[in-house]
């Protein structure tokens, strides 16, 4: 019999079968049918998911009887699964076509003779004819088949349905897309992608890894299938998975929704959920996902990149590349949404340096363009980007300077008030940086940001513009007042423009934040323009009253408070109608009452509270330097006992400054005190001892100072030698800063002075042991002011022969003092020679000085 004659028996017997079945099958063949070449069984494995080509065709079908039974003759003899690709050879058998043509080929490659696999009788050729009708037999089988399993599988995709029958449903779909691409349309009009999406739901973990998988097969390279998923909140459902603990189930929905975003739609659609772009720029950037997520998510990004509302949501969280990219290299119009975009945008310091780097010229372009709406967003965005040092650092390397200073001196015909308010915001920020400003040029003829003219135009404009404009370039001052070199300058030029007055009248300012600048400002210029502020600040229009109000404004100590105090605290200290105006109007007291209450713990601490104790501290001490001439000041120092204020402070252990005012303070108040001692009265004599002194008895006298020889007290004499000022004084000599070693040494000093008992004095520092720390700091020899200093009190010290017996065998003694002698300056000399003389290194009839006091 014929392999035609075989066949057309066959296809006779499978017609009678069909031709039985319900009129249901015949329905869904019927659509089916349709279909040519649909459903052939396929090896290989699918990406990221299980090798389904392992496996048998029998496999992937349910548990169930078949439509109808497998006939022998869809068989393949050699590979044992369904024919796909029939074809006959020589002898009348039927094989798959890839199956025989393996056979062949290894008989040639093994050199065997060509041989039929069945019979093993000798073949005169390869040909082989294929088996059409046979082909469409089986495809119309396989077709009826798998209809009936997908109407299983759509009735077991319900909540109903056991965990085994909904895997195999699922199972069977993944394994009819794989198929054949053209099958996808079949699952899309039997409406089961819904139902499928309905399993995300399930209780089952399984079930929610094998629907999201299977939604990723039905929607690969299927437009139509994706934009089912488009549809209701199908999207949201899956971007849920991405945040869950269970790391299949996150592969599974981020490799769903990778197949998804390279849909335009779909890629709008993903950042429309809340939250969605948040989380895949965390995965992109997390130390803790697996390789394979990190990636699947930045793939996600890339796609959804072709949205300008996903770049502008990747910008705020952090994946700021996108927005850059368009900025660089978009449209027009384009890069004008970006660049406001950006100015929107709240930027950690490291993503500003990195903008800087990135975008920052082309931003600086942008700025410099006649188009206002494209340079108002390129300054808004340089606004935010040089808010951090290193960036603005980086925008003065790319040349932002000139553009920006030509902008704040155009005419208001060029410049909207606005886009100057911007700039000028913008130049505040960039002088905070660490750069040479004096070697940038700004203007036409070489000027820089230093130059006098330049700041003299600063100046005039600040006089001649709105309050918002006038705190920027105030803070503009600021920023390069800070520098100690840079101060220079701006001092001079505001000196020679006379805009010191100007300047001091913004601390009456009613905008906080122009008063709070201008105090800043007046700050860093105090110590170079001191007597032109007191000139402006004392008077009965100054504005002395009012910095003192900032001064108490808080309990919390403020940045706008410390600069406050110290602008009084440089106010030059001999400058008596400051002290007395400050007397007049209770000022001290204020001072006094705020400088206790931070010693008491009473105010909140803040970052400011040291630098506004220093102000505190030297602006209480001026009041000592008045005490001569105003008897009012030396009431206030007893009434608040400020000898002994002075003295607690000189524990402030870490507060150089503080200590260097108090001990400062207590050297005027000790100057007073052979003042302000009170001598004892001494009866006079009898009659026999007016008449014969001989006979007299003179008066003991108790209770005296040793030093001052009146009654003494720390209120009302400032003695030093009551409660702890000696000790203190002394145990600062050793202190590590020269400055407080000199102030304590000044302190002491007054204890050798003229007008006191110097012997006295000497033995009350030998008791406090204070002389050798007076010899170390004359061995040291820091400074030159120190030396002078030391040699005085040290030339003081050898009046008295025990210690200039002792220091006479000191060779460094007599070495530093030698040094002195030799090296110091003119009054030094003078003082180290009458040392030398204590000791017998010169002998008394060789003076080289004339006497001195």
């Amino acid at each position: 019999m014929t392999e035609a004659d075989n066949t057309d028996r066959v296809m006779q017997n499978l017609k009678y079968v069909y031709l039985n079945r319900s009129d249901r099958l015949c329905e869904i063949s019927t659509e089916l049918a349709k279909i040519q070449g649909t459903l052939s069984i396929m090896s290989g494995s699918r990406d990221g998911s299980r090798d389904l080509g392992s496996q048998s065709d029998d496999s992937f079908h349910y548990e169930r009887p078949h439509v109808e039974p497998i006939y022998d003759a869809f068989i393949c003899p050699l590979s044992k699964q369904v024919m796909r690709d029939p074809v006959t050879i020589e002898n009348g058998q039927t094989f798959e076509r890839e199956a025989i043509e393996k056979w062949f080929n290894e008989c040639k490659e093994n050199g065997r003779k060509l041989v039929c696999p069945l019979t093993l009788k000798e073949l005169k050729t390869t040909d082989m004819n294929p088996s059409i009708a046979l082909r469409n037999t089986i495809e119309e089988w396989n077709a009826r088949n798998e209809a009936v399993q997908l109407d299983m599988a759509s009735k077991s995709l319900s909540p109903g349905s056991s965990e085994t029958d909904t895997l195999q449903a699922l199972m069977f779909i993944q394994q009819l897309c794989t198929k054949n691409l053209s099958s996808k349309h079949i699952i899309r009009n039997a409406e089961l992608i819904p139902m499928i999406v309905e399993m995300l739901k399930s209780t089952s973990r399984k079930v929610r890894c094998m629907a999201l998988e299977t939604l990723r097969v039905v929607v690969e390279d299927d437009n139509d299938n994706k934009e089912i998923m488009a549809d209701g909140d199908k999207v949201r459902t899956i971007v849920k998975f991405l945040s869950h603990e269970q790391s299949q189930e996150r592969e599974e929905a981020v490799s769903l929704l990778y197949e998804l975003s390279k849909s335009e739609a779909l890629c709008e659609k993903i950042g429309s959920v809340n939250g969605a772009i948040l989380i895949l720029v965390g995965m992109t950037s997390s130390k803790s996902e697996n390789l394979f997520i990190v990636e699947k998510a930045d793939k996600i990004l890339e796609n959804l990149e072709k949205n300008e509302n996903n770049v502008r949501q990747m910008a705020e969280n952090g994946r700021l590349q996108p927005l850059l990219t368009l900025l660089l290299e978009g449209s027009s119009e384009i890069k004008l949404s970006m660049a406001s975009y950006l100015g929107d945008l709240a930027l950690s310091n490291d993503i500003k340096v990195f903008v800087a780097r990135t975008v920052g010229s082309s931003l600086i372009n942008l700025m410099k363009t006649g188009d206002m709406q494209s340079r108002e967003a390129a300054l808004k965005a340089l606004n935010q980007v040089s808010s951090c040092e290193a960036s603005a650092k980086v925008l003065v390397e790319e040349g932002i300077l000139p553009p920006l200073v030509n902008d704040l001196f155009a005419g208001p015909n060029r410049l909207p008030i606005l886009l100057k308010e911007l700039s000028a915001t913008i130049l505040a920020n960039i002088v905070t940086c660490d750069c040479d400003f004096n070697s940038i040029p700004v203007g036409p003829n070489h000027q820089t940001l230093l130059s006098e003219d330049i700041i003299h135009n600063l100046l005039h404009l600040i006089s001649n513009t709105g309050p918002s404009i006038e705190c920027k370039l105030v803070q503009v001052l600021v920023g390069i007042t800070n520098s100690p070199v840079t101060v220079i300058p701006v001092a001079n030029a505001i000196k020679s423009s006379g805009a010191t007055i100007s300047l001091v009248q913004f601390i009456e300012a009613p905008q906080k934040d122009l008063r709070m600048a201008s105090i800043k400002l007046l700050h860093n210029l105090s110590l170079h323009i001191s007597q032109e502020l007191a000139n402006c600040l004392c008077g009965p229009a100054g504005q002395l009253g009012s910095l003192f109000k900032v001064i108490s404004e808080n309990i919390a100590s403020t940045e706008e408070q410390a600069a406050a105090i110290g602008i009084v605290a440089d106010l030059p200290e001999q400058d008596v109608g400051v002290t007395r105006q400050m007397l007049d109007e209770r000022d001290f007291e204020i001072v006094v009452s705020r400088t206790k209450m931070i010693r008491q713990g009473e105010t909140r601490r803040s970052r400011f509270v040291t630098p506004y104790l220093e102000g505190l501290v030297r602006v209480l001490s001026r009041i000592t330097f008045v005490l001569f001439d105003e008897p009012r000041a030396v009431a206030f120092c007893r009434d608040h006992e400020l000898a002994a204020l002075f003295t607690e402070l000189l524990q402030q252990n870490g507060l150089d400054n503080v200590q260097i005012a108090s001990a400062l303070a207590l050297e005027n108040l000790s100057h007073e005190s052979k003042n302000l001692t009170k001598l004892p009265e001494i009866p006079p004599p009898g009659f026999c001892g007016s008449v014969f002194p001989c006979l007299g008895k003179k008066p003991v006298m108790t209770g005296l100072c040793r030093v001052h020889g009146g009654a003494c007290t720390q209120r009302d004499t400032f003695c030093v030698l009551e409660g702890q000022s000696l000790a203190r004084l002394v145990a600062l000599l050793d202190h590590t800063n020269e400055k407080v070693v000199e102030a304590s040494l000044a302190a002491l000093s007054t204890l050798l002075d003229d007008g006191v008992n110097i012997e006295e004095g000497v033995s009350v520092l030998c008791e406090a042991e204070g002389i050798k720390p007076i010899l170390d700091v004359l061995l040291e020899n820091q400074t030159e002011n120190l030396r002078r200093r030391a040699v005085w009190m040290v030339e003081r010290l050898l009046r008295t022969e025990d210690i200039a017996y002792e220091v006479s065998g000191d060779p460094n003694v007599s070495t530093a003092i030698v040094d002195a002698f030799q090296h110091g300056d003119y009054r030094t000399r003078q003082i180290a020679e009458r040392a030398l003389k204590h000791i017998d290194k010169i002998p008394n009839f060789s003076g080289i000085f004339p006497n001195m006091g």
